[in-house]
């Protein structure tokens, strides 16, 4: 996963974004029409969408709240990484936090995106879930996104592939939402190619879950010892 400088970047875009054209308030357009084809891909190119949201910055009276937003989600779908917070940091304060000159709608959706992004990164994820479901705002803010829980569950078993040889099926289960035995079982076994031996989840053995045995050699001679031995006593003579 790449959401920096994916390959289905086409060389138009990457002419915008290396160049001076990504200050052309006509450019605008072309980097929203890319941001809908990424949204309809299931790909993210995080830096096109940050130089969008940069013209946005520049040019107030370009700015579209629904492309906004789902810039927003698809840096969510990047974690854990900056991503999100990189793309929030480009919003005004007007649209980022609740204020007087502050729109409700956007500052209400940034909010909810921000609180998402917040359980993702600190591995909250039966809780995520959770508040995914809580409120129907939040179908509306993801609803552009094809695929976007889907890419959030393999993103969660990715993690935990990394992390663990075994797991609590139930446990997994919350972390996937998915509240139906049987779609749990279909997607660790299909999706994640990993076995469900009773209420365990056995995944293999990868370079990242490996028990590795720690080896700390210290290299120290005899000679290291002379020498601070006989600095110690010209001090003190």
């Amino acid at each position: 996963m790449n959401g920096e400088d994916p390959q289905e970047r086409p060389d138009f875009i990457r002419a915008i974004i290396n160049g001076l054209e990504r200050y052309n308030p006509e450019a605008a357009g072309t980097l929203e029409a890319y941001l809908t084809q990424q949204c309809e891909e299931k790909f993210c190119d995080c830096n096109a969408n940050r130089a969008l949201l940069k013209l946005y910055q520049l040019n107030p009276d370009r700015i579209k709240d629904e492309a906004i937003t789902n810039i927003l989600v698809k840096a969510m779908t990047q974690f854990p990484s900056p991503q999100f917070d990189l793309a929030l940091h480009l919003l005004s304060p007007s649209q980022s936090s609740p204020g007087p000159n502050s729109s409700s709608e956007l500052t209400e959706a940034v909010s909810k995106l921000r609180a998402l992004n917040a359980q993702l990164e600190g591995a909250e994820y039966a809780r995520f879930w959770a508040t995914l479901d809580s409120d129907d705002l939040y179908a509306d803010l993801t609803t552009d996104i094809a695929g976007f829980e889907d890419m959030i569950r393999v993103r969660i078993a990715q993690l935990v592939g990394q992390s663990y040889r075994e797991i609590q099926f139930a446990v997994l289960e919350s972390w996937l939402g998915l509240n139906n035995a049987e779609a749990t079982t279909q997607f660790i076994t299909e999706t994640c190619g990993w076995k469900v031996e009773g209420d365990l989840v056995q995944i293999p053995k990868n370079a990242e879950n490996e028990a590795r045995k720690a080896e700390i050699r210290e290299d120290v001679n005899v000679d290291m010892f002379a020498r601070i031995i006989k600095r110690s006593w010209e001090e003190s003579a």
